[in-house]
């Protein structure tokens, strides 16, 4: 296993490479962050060609590239064209973001694979095809529709909870966006829960289970459920970072200034050292959360070992 790990960290370093490189060359090398600066305005070339130098953007991309990823390596992630620096930014957001984060996985994890296990042993039944339906107009209704209407209802309609979420962003108000938030990812897990738990149901190991004279609830948790949540994890996996780095829609509705906020108002402003930075932790989230479930592949299935 330790092995396996490190040799999975390895892998990581040219993908990392890769993934931030991309993202610096397409933020960079397409768009002028000098003129950006200034806005409407156009700035005096000596006093552009000065900033240019200071900000490292005279010299070619690759060699700008090294040395963004030299500063990165000492925690330094530049400075936003306000004056404040991207990492203090990142300390007011990330947080906020992954509290939305953790509430939209704990909702689709327990009520997506509730549902999907439900569905998948009534298959063809009132229960089942209910449950299709209805995930199937969450899937096919926009997030910015599915969360401008359940903060009318909850909001200010029936005042359930706050209709916006305070610059603290307590657990407690991040409930109904997290919601909004998890909705469509809710919605796979529980299809592809479902379907997972109809394929394993005629599988030979649990005709053999059940033969043996396992108890019916042992059946299910030990040998159906859990051989059937693999496809499940490597979907919740990839989800977290998408979760994160697609909040803009929920986090504009609920005026909550995490991630998404953050990085709207970096492509708004055209402010490059802030969607540099944030998208560069995205893609550290994301490589770090397919690390974890190639390791949880090992607890759900005990075939799968790791040299």
């Amino acid at each position: 296993m330790g092995r396996y790990v490190i040799r999975r960290l390895l892998q990581m370093i040219p993908v990392f490479i890769g993934s931030t490189f991309l993202i610096f060359f397409m933020v960079y090398a397409l768009g002028d962050p000098v003129a950006a600066l200034f806005g409407d305005k156009a700035p005096d070339p000596a006093t552009a060609a000065r900033i240019r130098q200071e900000l490292y953007l005279d010299q070619p991309l690759w060699k700008q590239y090294l040395h963004y990823m030299g500063q990165i390596l000492t925690g330094n992630f530049g400075t936003a064209f306000n004056g404040q620096k991207v990492t203090e930014l990142m300390y007011d957001a990330f947080p906020v973001t992954l509290r939305l984060t953790l509430v939209a996985i704990v909702f689709e994890i327990v009520i997506g694979i509730t549902l999907g296990l439900l569905s998948g042993l009534r298959r063809g039944r009132s229960v089942d095809t209910s449950v299709l339906l209805v995930t199937l107009v969450v899937v096919s209704v926009p997030t910015f529709v599915s969360g401008y209407v359940l903060q009318y209802l909850f909001g200010v309609k029936w005042q359930v909870v706050s209709p916006s979420v305070s610059p603290a962003a307590p657990l407690d108000e991040l409930l109904l966006p997290g919601v909004v938030l998890g909705l469509v990812s809710l919605a796979y897990v529980t299809r592809l829960t479902r379907t997972s738990i109809v394929e394993n149901s005629r599988a030979d190991y649990l005709r053999t289970a059940v033969a043996k004279g396992l108890p019916r609830h042992r059946v299910i948790t030990r040998h159906l459920l859990r051989n059937s949540l693999i496809p499940v994890a490597t979907f919740i996996g990839t989800d977290v970072g998408a979760l994160m780095g697609g909040a803009i829609v929920t986090e504009r509705i609920f005026n909550i200034h995490g991630v998404g906020y953050e990085l709207y108002q970096g492509i708004l402003r055209q402010n490059s050292p802030t969607v540099v930075g944030f998208v560069t932790i995205l893609v550290i989230v994301f490589l770090v959360a397919n690390l974890l479930v190639d390791l949880l592949y090992a607890v759900l299935d005990p075939r799968i070992r790791y040299a």
